[in-house]
């Protein structure tokens, strides 16, 4: 496994202007390719609900402006434990509005303030900005539309550090890196959770490249995180190509339930990407959309009928509200037995109870029933709408018709996600 190590010393005050802290990651193994059916359907967003936009800028406004530091805040100075290159500097020396709607990081080899660096005279300057003091999330969906630059030894990021960072430390704080992309791996980003214990070269996280050969620096991408609880899911232009849950962890400790503060910035070489060298064209520009992250606080959650197999509807056996009672296929009747609700706190609910793995089971096979709601696992769901799963959280598993039987009372369970029709679920109001 490649590893860098990404020492962090952003210069701001959490509650004025400046504040210390320092940060470590690692480079993932080696990417995946595009992620085949089972990779992708295995990886469910979040229950859909409405959505409420929490922070948002679309860099509007004349060429050559600052951003808004209202929302942002520069960072200055050179990263030494990562070995980078590049002196981050402040104003709209290296990141600024292009008036199209944009802001525009550059990096270029030059060093007109006489900076200093690790290794002597700064050889590249860039910028790198971060929400810190003026914005924090704790949840939801958090992306940016980009257009990265290309080179050997460029990289770019856009990524998230918990907020009490200068209380905790790193890892202690968390890092949840949303896109990553070195210059030489020219057709894919990472991305990457770091904690305590795994952390530095033991970050977990995964690859993605993208489809037919494309370039990722040849247009622009939407990356993305959906964030909950339980779990955050990874997406490339709305594929999801990887979820992340506690049991991932191997019992450490999950640092992801709590306020984080939202980074971006354009790094010149280091230990993961390398120097640039003879082949690198500067300066490179890292080009900016939108950032804008949305939390699923709207004002009602989403109903209807969920239908699968055969164009059946998931349904409570006769109608009965007993705990324990079965969740079965059966033909689309409109009663209420077959009205469920999908609702922000992960839960799937009908007759006023809850979709319900049964024992907590996490095994291939487990039952699913009607059960009072308790806020366990066993009741938390996943309903992405591209892949159309519909995932229990703890397990990893998909909702499954029991032996791909389309007929009437076919009862459900939980099954590893296969990309089969008799796993795939859609919400019809």
């Amino acid at each position: 496994m490649p590893s860098r190590i990404r020492q962090l010393a952003v210069r701001a005050a959490l509650v004025t202007t400046t504040l210390v802290a320092t940060a470590l990651g690692t480079a993932p193994s080696a990417p995946a390719g595009p992620p085949g059916p089972d990779a992708a359907d295995r990886a469910a967003a979040p229950a859909i609900s409405p959505r409420a936009v929490t922070f948002e800028d679309t860099f509007d406004g004349p060429a050559g402006s600052p951003v808004n530091g209202a929302k942002w805040q520069i960072e200055t100075g050179d990263n030494v434990s990562n070995h980078e290159r590049q002196y981050y500097t402040a104003g709209n020396a290296n990141a600024a509005l292009n008036g199209q709607g944009q802001l525009v990081i550059t990096a270029r080899r030059e060093n007109p303030g006489n900076y200093q660096c690790w290794y002597g005279r700064c050889e590249y300057t860039s910028a790198r900005l971060n929400t810190a003091g003026r914005f924090t999330t704790t949840y939801g969906h958090v992306e940016a539309r980009m257009k990265v630059p290309r080179g050997q030894g460029m990289w770019p990021a856009f990524w998230m550090l918990g907020n009490d960072i200068g209380q905790v430390g790193w890892p202690a704080s968390g890092e949840i890196d949303i896109m990553e992309n070195v210059g030489f791996e020219p057709r894919s980003v990472h991305g990457t959770l770091h904690g305590p214990g795994y952390s530095g070269g033991e970050g977990i996280g995964a690859g993605y490249t993208l489809p037919n050969g494309q370039n990722v620096a040849d247009a622009f991408h939407t990356f993305a995180v959906d964030w909950s609880p339980e779990a955050i899911t990874w997406s490339v232009d709305g594929a999801v190509y990887q979820r992340r849950t506690p049991a991932d962890l191997g019992g450490r400790q999950w640092v992801f339930n709590k306020p984080f503060f939202v980074i971006l910035n354009l790094a010149v070489g280091g230990y993961w990407p390398g120097d640039p060298d003879g082949s690198t064209v500067l300066p490179q520009q890292l080009l900016v959309d939108h950032v804008r992250v949305t939390t699923s606080d709207g004002p009602a959650p989403a109903a209807g009928t969920l239908r699968g197999l055969a164009g059946k509807c998931l349904d409570v056996a006769g109608s009965a509200t007993a705990n324990g009672t079965p969740v079965q296929l059966y033909g689309c009747n409109g009663t209420a037995a077959q009205r469920w609700t999908v609702g922000a706190d992960g839960t799937v609910r009908a007759l006023g109870k809850c979709l319900d793995a049964a024992s907590a089971g996490t095994a291939d096979g487990t039952r699913v029933q009607l059960w009072d709601c308790n806020g366990t696992g066993a009741q938390r769901w996943s309903l992405n709408t591209a892949t159309r799963d519909l995932v229990n959280l703890p397990a990893d598993k998909c909702l499954d018709v029991r032996d791909n039987n389309p007929a009437d009372a076919t009862p459900t369970q939980l099954w590893t996600c296969a990309g089969t029709p008799n796993q795939k679920w859609t919400l019809t109001p």
